[in-house]
């Protein structure tokens, strides 16, 4: 188990790519911890193994949803995150929800993923994944991860295409406008 979860650190930590280019209610298997964010009180920090969180990658609702898998120490992560709040803020009135699924370290959450929400104001729905089982659920989100982040699913009802990279604003908004025409 100890090797599976050093195999998992470091390939994550390795493989965190730079490439050019409300639901209030908690899952069954989900934790939160309390924090303010953004001036809100008693934000809830959703954490959840890929059981909970699967329900974020199936929404048949007819609304398009963006979902980022994300860390605070991946660089290109960090670097693309403005754009997924630029984009929620310009499209949430367009039936659009983008949520962000970080895959910092579950000992890093009071340290660093509560204070980054923080500083940096994120108002699109954060929530973490605590999974140790890659080997499951990677090929879950797509038969095409590597596991390298940044990356971004865009769905709507049975339509959803995978992107493993990073992206501009303009790149984004182009493919998000797919699914809403």
């Amino acid at each position: 188990m100890k090797i599976k979860i050093l195999l998992f650190i470091t390939l994550v930590m390795v493989s965190c790519k730079n490439n050019e280019s409300k639901d209030s209610s908690v899952a069954q298997n989900s934790e939160t911890e309390n924090i303010e964010v953004a001036g809100r009180q008693n934000f809830q920090l959703e954490v959840y193994d890929f059981d909970g969180l699967e329900k974020f990658l199936s929404l048949k609702d007819d609304k398009v949803y963006v979902v980022n898998f994300w860390a605070t120490w991946c660089k290109p992560c960090v670097k693309e995150l403005p754009y997924f709040e630029k984009l929620n803020d310009n499209y949430s009135n367009q039936n659009v929800e983008v949520i962000l699924v970080s895959l910092d370290f579950p000992h890093l959450y009071e340290s660093k993923l509560k204070p980054f929400i923080q500083k940096n104001e994120l108002t699109s729905k954060v929530v973490a994944l605590d999974d140790v089982d890659m080997d499951t659920w990677i090929p879950k989100v797509s038969e095409s991860w590597s596991g390298a982040i940044p990356a971004t699913i865009i769905y709507k009802n049975d339509t959803r295409k995978f992107y493993e990279r990073s992206f501009t604003y303009n790149e984004l908004e182009t493919e998000v406008k797919q699914f809403l025409n």
